[in-house]
């Protein structure tokens, strides 16, 4: 018995690795340009929207970064002005290095002669806008998150449509040519897939760091404009914005009809 055991599992591990040796020869490893063309039309919507991804998050991270949200320098610079009761200085400062919180800060300076009412409505409008500016850019990514499966699934669709026109054709006599009609189903399907998900994960990744960046420039704000002197500004102009409204201009006709 243990004469007979020896030879036959020699035999079988032989065969095994002559099976195995055989099947590798025989597999021919696909490389990314064989999976594009296996996957068909909808991989040339897929590489465009995989590129604007990728543009939009590498956008998204420095747009939403603290170092050009609120530079340390302009808010180190806008303190020591407003210490010092520079407040034109401030406004020219504002000019001088753009960036968000210059821009919120300026707004405010615009509009200190005329209250404290509208310096806090033109704040409060001025982050308003950044905040839009920065979530309709990341928007863009919850866009092409939604479109890049369904791009996919038609590929998916159109696929099987061929799939099924080879079976109808050939029957099952010819299975390499429903075999790569199935591939480029799965190829479109994983591809939508492989681009949706980060698109997803970046886009809410981005609305977290929006908010915290508005938070924090608010709170920048609020700590220039604490106790600030609305009464001894009042009727002088800060900044260099243009006054449009002036004195009304009575002609004749309008004098009459009032009078009536």
């Amino acid at each position: 018995m243990k004469k007979f055991r020896i030879p036959f599992l020699t035999t079988l591990l032989f065969g095994m690795t002559t099976v195995v040796a055989h099947a590798a020869e025989g597999v021919k490893e696909k490389t990314l340009m064989d999976l594009f063309h296996e996957g068909g039309w909808v991989m040339y919507p897929i590489t465009v929207c995989s590129v604007g991804m990728i543009w939009l998050i590498v956008d998204g991270v420095l747009r939403t970064s603290a170092k050009k949200l609120y530079p340390a320098n302009h808010v180190l610079q806008l303190r020591e002005l407003f210490k010092q009761g520079d407040y034109v200085g401030a406004f020219n400062f504002t000019k001088a290095a753009p960036s968000p919180i210059t821009d919120v800060v300026k707004a405010g300076l615009g509009l200190a002669a005329d209250g404290k009412v509208m310096t806090e409505e033109a704040i409060i409008s001025e982050i308003t806008r950044i905040q839009g500016d920065l979530m309709n850019r990341a928007s863009w990514l919850s866009v092409i998150g939604v479109c890049t499966p369904m791009i996919g699934l038609t590929g998916t669709v159109t696929g099987m449509m061929k799939a099924f026109d080879k079976l109808g054709s050939s029957g099952v006599g010819d299975p390499s040519q429903l075999a790569g009609a199935i591939g480029e189903v799965l190829v479109a399907t994983a591809s939508g897939l492989f681009i949706a998900i980060p698109a997803f994960m970046a886009y809410y990744l981005f609305r977290g760091r929006i908010s915290k960046g508005i938070h924090d420039i608010q709170e920048i704000t609020s700590g220039l404009f604490r106790a600030f002197p609305y009464d001894e500004v009042a009727g002088r102009n800060i900044g260099d914005l243009e006054i449009y409204a002036s004195k009304p201009v009575w002609n004749e006709s309008s004098e009459g009809s009032t009078n009536q």
